[in-house]
């Protein structure tokens, strides 16, 4: 939506009763005409609005579209979302927040698109990014910390999501699957890409890309047995709006205290509680070969601990684990 189109809904949201087409004509500097034409695309957009002959206009229904006008009033965080860049369309929010980022964006910078080109996981895959029913956004971070550190970013992020997720829709059973996934009847909820630009002695920033299924209800043939939505294990529709507001709610305090902690320590507890592996026979994919057992748990630094069949416990720091049939 436009500029003027955007600053009317935030009128709109943020009014505890009707608004009058006067009032929006002084303050817009426009006409009763030009008000009802950006009323009237709103409305095109899903969101319900009141007309009375006398009082004026009224917000009383929204699709939770992911904008900045939406999400605004939903956040407790210092940073995380409030510089917000909503997109139609972009080939990947990662893309698009590295370029923001490199333009020197603040921490905490958001961009979120309704549908994304093209998307990616891990490994190179393909993040399939239909519109108007899932959230696909990145944020940007400046962590102030080792560069060691940052392969623990993309466990804090899915303890954030599933925290959050845990709050706003609660019901479905979801676990996290190390390193970076959140599951649901060992079908794939979420994602987390994180990638960051550095130098030799200067790690410039690190972007936590995400993409998490929330109405979607039809999952496309390929990918049937490995993925769901929110509205699959619920039955019902999510705002996407109240979903990314609050994932960045969960997800900036347990950053800040990440910052001032030595490592996953503080988190362990809570990820080993939901830890989809634990305790189960693994195949772990490597670029450099792969390597089987049985999950013993999560290490501090974020590693997954993998007994072999030896006896030995290896360290694992990144890789893609399959379950062994």
């Amino acid at each position: 939506m436009n500029e003027l189109t955007a600053q009317i809904l935030h009128r709109l949201h943020t009014s505890d009763g009707y608004l009058s087409g006067g009032m929006l004509c002084r303050e817009f500097g426009m006409t009763r005409s030009a008000v009802w034409k950006h009323i009237s695309r709103l409305r095109e957009r899903g969101y319900t609005i009141e007309a009375v002959s006398g009082k004026g206009y009224r917000l009383s229904g929204s699709p939770g579209i992911p904008v900045s006008e939406e999400v605004m009033p939903l956040l407790s965080t210092d940073r995380f979302g409030r510089n917000l860049v909503f997109q139609e369309e972009t080939d990947s929010t990662n893309v698009q927040a590295k370029i923001l980022a490199r333009q020197g964006a603040p921490e905490g910078s958001v961009v979120v698109a309704d549908t994304q080109t093209g998307g990616r996981g891990r490994m190179g895959r393909e993040w399939i990014s239909p519109p108007g029913v899932n959230l696909y956004f990145s944020v940007i971070l400046r962590p102030s910390v080792p560069p060691t550190r940052f392969p623990q970013i993309p466990l804090l992020a899915a303890a954030a999501i599933h925290q959050a997720l845990d709050v706003a829709a609660e019901g479905p059973q979801m676990m996290i699957k190390w390193p970076n996934d959140i599951l649901v009847k060992g079908r794939k909820l979420c994602g987390v890409l994180c990638e960051m630009e550095s130098e030799p002695d200067m790690t410039h920033f690190v972007i936590a890309g995400i993409g998490i299924n929330v109405n979607l209800r039809d999952i496309p043939a390929g990918i049937k047995e490995i993925a769901t939505s929110l509205f699959l294990e619920s039955g019902r529709e999510f705002s996407r709006s109240e979903i990314l507001g609050t994932i960045l709610n969960h997800f900036e305090p347990l950053y800040e205290e990440w910052l001032e902690a030595e490592d996953l320590g503080y988190l362990l507890p809570y990820l080993e509680k939901h830890a989809w592996l634990k305790g189960r026979e693994v195949k772990v994919e490597r670029y450099n070969g792969s390597l089987a057992g049985r999950v013993r748990g999560i290490s501090r630094t974020g590693e997954l601990l993998l007994e072999a069949g030896d006896g030995k416990v290896h360290v694992v720091s990144s890789g893609e684990a399959q379950l062994q049939k």
